[in-house]
């Protein structure tokens, strides 16, 4: 079959990372996690103190930090995983702060932070065999993807998700923080007017509540599958 885009978009602690790297394994497809970028860029401008303690950002000093910025992944061959550089420095465990999340909605509602991300994720996308997820790519990002995902869970479940992905790093909230945060990026990211979170026309839903990771897989190769069944009928 030849290699597709593939895009997945969704809220936050639904499992867009985890579904992009097992297809990616399981496909041999480069995978670009379109968050970490905006993590990476809010990091900058946080160490850089270009962030208040009320999350204010100073939007004329971003933009024009933008040129000093780089971001990109580089292959951990022990971890079988990408990981997200920023400046040269492996900032993988640092963009999943509280901190950042926090932050990161503002920052990705900057046109000229989301142009320069847009641009990074094309060119990186272009020859495809790509999967990327996060938050605009079916609408915007890659809008003739041959695959659209939507994905979505219960706001509980999603909640303990992401608890659960803190406490395993060291950082230690309470479920109720951690749902406010939630709260707070849902409503940022569909309210902002730079390219909002919504489902592309022609994405494919995908509720992962009562799913596990292997039933979410399973799912996804199915639907590839069938994609190329079509197409061979149709030929």
């Amino acid at each position: 079959m030849p290699k597709i885009t593939i895009a997945i978009d969704g809220y936050s602690s639904c499992g867009k990372s985890t579904i992009a790297k097992a297809l990616a394994q399981r496909l041999n497809y480069s995978y670009i996690d379109t968050g970490a970028m905006y993590r990476a860029v809010t990091l900058y401008a946080l160490r850089n103190g270009l962030i208040d303690a009320k999350r204010n950002i100073d939007n004329e000093a971003l933009i024009k930090a933008l040129k000093k910025i780089k971001v990109d992944f580089k292959f951990n061959t022990q971890s079988k995983v990408s990981e997200t550089f920023l400046n040269d420095e492996n900032v993988e465990h640092d963009i999943r702060s509280m901190e950042v999340s926090d932050n990161v909605s503002k920052v990705s509602t900057i046109h000229e932070v989301r142009e320069k991300m847009v641009a990074l994720q094309r060119e990186m996308g272009k020859n495809k065999g790509v999967i990327l997820d996060g938050r605009d790519i079916g609408t915007n990002v890659f809008p003739n993807a041959e695959l659209k995902l939507f994905m979505t869970a219960d706001n509980e479940i999603r909640a303990q998700r992401r608890l659960d992905e803190y406490s395993s790093k060291g950082q230690y909230f309470t479920l109720e923080e951690v749902k406010l945060n939630l709260n707070k990026r849902d409503y940022e990211d569909t309210h902002r007017k730079e390219n909002p979170l919504t489902k592309a026309k022609d994405a494919i839903v995908l509720d992962n509540t009562d799913l596990n990771k292997e039933q979410q897989l399973e799912f996804v190769l199915k639907l590839i599958a069938d994609m190329q069944l079509t197409k061979d009928t149709v030929a």
